[in-house]
């Protein structure tokens, strides 16, 4: 079980398959950070969102932090902006300043060269080598869900 926990969000299904292990391996009483990088993309002239539903997608995540709160997990929001390919750097860096021991993160499950192409924020934290990460793939994450319901069901 870990006291200090980093969950890297971007409001999608594919985050949201990391949420269930976080649950399961945050200690009684843990810190998690749910971690949000809002990207820009910077052209000439000015920055623009990528997400034009962005608040919308904020508002999601604070509810979901507020449900690990109820959980009786020290739970906190921390949304971040930076340029379009840094949210690993930005992400690593709030790690490093809360002594995290785990950072968890839903992956898509992308093939090697369409990793490349495309970039990829896990590749990113696990380069970065702040502490170890957790990147839950899709099957991993229906498997968890399974297990808990099964837990639900024989408690």
């Amino acid at each position: 079980m870990f006291k200090t926990l980093i969950w890297a969000t971007d409001g999608s299904e594919t985050a949201d398959r990391a949420l269930p292990f976080v649950r399961s391996l945050a200690a009684p009483g843990a810190q998690v950070y749910a971690v949000h990088v809002r990207e820009i993309m910077v052209g000439p002239g000015a920055a623009y969102p990528v997400y034009a539903d962005e608040p919308d997608l904020q508002e999601r995540i604070a509810g979901q932090v507020a449900a690990l709160r109820a959980e009786g997990l020290d739970a906190q929001l921390r949304v971040l902006t930076a340029a379009s390919g840094n949210a690993a750097r930005q992400i690593a860096d709030v790690a490093r300043d809360v002594d995290a021991e785990l950072i968890l993160v839903g992956t898509r499950g992308y093939g090697r060269v369409a990793g490349l192409l495309l970039g990829s924020t896990t590749q990113g934290l696990l380069h970065a080598g702040v502490c170890p990460v957790l990147a839950v793939p899709p099957l991993a994450a229906a498997a968890q869900d399974e297990r808990e319901l099964e837990t639900a069901v024989t408690s």
